[in-house]
């Protein structure tokens, strides 16, 4: 099975945009949910709204990998699982460590999709002494000062830092000397990297921050309707002594008619 130091994925070689890229692997969920269940072909409609986006987009998405569909058929799903598998990259053996083996760490190493995606998890790696030897995952861990000599042996090319803020960044740096290009980062902070090496930031806490800010822009616009309802509802004011309410030059003013 080929390792990742030795083979890349082409898509920035075919000038297929990033965001397109973005969405592959949203296609390929939805794609590998209906191979499972025997479905020989799919439509861009349907596709697209099991992939939460609009079928316009998806079929010039396609169009960068070359794929047309057939008109009154669709896509075969099972040549778009693997054209997009092969674009990814995911046909081939991608080793991966994991440094930082607390409860994230752990929770991760026993994510049982990474094996059927294309990710072998190479080692477990941590900092604490007494953490060394430890099984997780099936796997014993690892103290960091193998770190170096872990990447070089499995030809490892993608890390996954999962440790405290603090020490993030010295993991980084660490993993880019030994020949890691492409970081996914747990740990809440940025990561200065060289030119080259491709991070990619998962923060739990702006996600659910994001998620706070639109729970409160729909409560704020419930109020706003609620208010405007019982306004519309509420009766007329009365006008007292019979006087006719008449708009006059200073604005809304009694005006009393002659008898």
């Amino acid at each position: 099975m080929a390792t990742g130091r030795t083979h890349r994925p082409a898509t920035r070689s075919r000038g297929i945009p990033e965001a397109t890229v973005a969405r592959l692997p949203l296609y390929l969920r939805a794609l590998t949910a209906l191979s499972e269940r025997s479905v020989p072909t799919v439509s861009s409609e349907e596709l697209a709204a099991a992939a939460g986006v609009n079928s316009a987009k998806l079929r010039k998405d396609f169009s960068y990998l070359g794929s047309y569909g057939t008109r009154g058929v669709g896509y075969d799903v099972e040549y778009l699982v693997y054209q997009i598998s092969r674009e990814l990259g995911l046909t081939q053996d991608w080793p991966v460590v994991i440094v930082g083996i607390g409860n994230l760490g752990a929770a991760l190493a026993n994510y049982g999709g990474f094996a059927s995606r294309g990710f072998r998890v190479a080692a477990l790696i941590d900092a604490d002494p007494a953490m060394a030897g430890k099984p997780v995952a099936g796997l014993p861990v690892k103290h960091t000062d193998e770190l170096e000599a872990i990447i070089s042996d499995n030809g490892v090319s993608i890390g996954v830092i999962a440790t405290p803020a603090g020490a993030a960044q010295q993991v980084c740096d660490r993993l880019v000397a030994a020949g890691v290009t492409s970081i996914l980062n747990f740990a809440p902070t940025v990561l200065s990297v060289p030119e080259g090496v491709d991070v990619r930031k998962v923060d739990l806490s702006i996600e659910l921050q994001i998620l706070a800010f639109h729970e409160q822009r729909k409560a704020g616009e419930d109020a706003a309707q609620e208010s405007a309802a019982q306004e519309s509802a509420a009766p007329a004011p009365a006008v007292s002594g019979g006087a006719d309410r008449r708009k006059g030059p200073d604005g809304d003013v009694p005006a009393v008619m002659p008898a």
